[in-house]
C-alpha cells in the first residue's frame, strides 16, 4: 500500500531523514516509533505531500507521488485519512457538524446521506446523542474520538496518526488504542501510527518500525522487538516495564 524508497529529507544543514526505505503492507497496523525530532511526523508530513522529499521515491497504492503537484496530489489525500496529536475541532460548530465538514466540502452527497455517515462514524467511535453538543461540552478524550469519527467518515484506505494518545489518561489511552485496532479491522484500512509509546505499540501494533536519526535501526512484530540488542528499543521497552 506504502513504500518508501531510499528517502531523505533536508531542513538548511540537518538531515532528518537519511536514506529510509520501508515498505508498509495493506490492512497492515505499523507503529512508528523514535524519540523526539528523529523525523517521525516528517515521514507523515512528506507522506501527504505536506512536505517533499529531497530525494527517494514515495509510493502510495501503486502510484509514485513524491513528485507530484498539488493538484495532483488531492486524490492521494483522499485515499489518507490524518488524525492529528490534538482533535483540532471546530469550537463554534456542533459534533455533528463537524464530523460532517470533511463530507460537505469534498464530496457533493444529498442531506440525508451526509446524516447517515456522520451517525455511523460517531457509532463506531462509539459515541452516540452527543450530535447536538459543542466541543466544549464534552471531555477531551471524547474529542479524540470525534476527531477519530471526522477522518473515518470520508472512508479513507490510509489511516495516519500522528502521536493519538499524547496527554490521554491511561484508560482512555487504552479505548484509543482498541478504537485504532477494531477500526483498522473492521473498515480494512492501512493504519501508520507515529508514536513514542512503545507499551501502546506492543498491545496493537502489527508491526514496529523504530527511527534513530532518520534512519531505520530495527524492524518487527512485538515479539520480535522485545528480543531486539539494540540500545534505543531496549530503552523503550524498559520504560515500558518500570510504567
Amino acid at each position: 500500500m506504502i513504500e518508501f524508497k531510499n528517502l531523505v529529507k533536508r531542513f538548511g544543514t540537518r538531515t532528518v531523514l537519511n536514506g529510509l526505505s520501508l515498505k508498509i503492507l495493506e490492512g497492515e497496523i505499523i507503529f512508528i516509533l523514535g524519540t523526539s525530532g528523529t523525523g517521525k511526523s516528517v515521514l507523515l508530513k512528506n507522506l501527504v505531500g505536506l512536505l517533499s522529499p529531497d530525494e527517494g521515491e514515495i509510493w502510495i497504492d501503486d502510484e509514485e507521488v513524491s513528485k507530484f503537484t498539488e493538484e495532483q496530489y488531492l486524490p492521494i489525500r483522499k485515499k489518507c485519512g490524518m488524525v492529528f496529536q490534538h482533535p483540532a475541532l471546530f469550537d463554534s460548530l456542533t459534533i455533528f457538524e463537524n464530523v460532517a465538514f470533511g463530507l460537505r466540502r469534498h464530496f457533493q452527497l444529498p442531506e440525508e446521506e451526509v446524516v447517515e455517515k456522520v451517525q455511523k462514524a460517531l457509532g463506531l467511535v462509539h459515541l452516540h446523542n452527543i450530535g447536538a453538543k459543542k466541543p466544549a461540552q464534552i471531555s477531551y478524550g471524547m474529542q479524540k474520538r470525534v476527531s477519530l469519527a471526522r477522518t473515518i467518515a470520508l472512508q479513507p484506505k490510509i489511516l495516519l496518526f500522528d502521536e493519538p494518545t499524547t496527554g490521554l489518561d491511561p484508560v482512555t489511552t487504552t479505548a484509543v488504542n482498541q478504537l485504532i485496532q477494531g477500526l483498522s479491522r473492521e473498515l480494512k484500512t492501512t493504519s501508520v501510527v507515529v508514536s513514542h509509546d512503545m507499551n501502546c505499540a506492543l498491545t496493537i501494533a502489527d508491526r514496529i518500525v523504530v527511527l534513530d536519526k532518520g534512519q531505520i535501526v530495527a524492524s518487527g512484530t512485538p515479539d520480535e522487538l522485545k528480543e531486539s540488542n539494540h540500545p534505543l528499543v531496549k530503552d523503550f521497552l524498559a520504560e515500558t516495564l518500570s510504567s
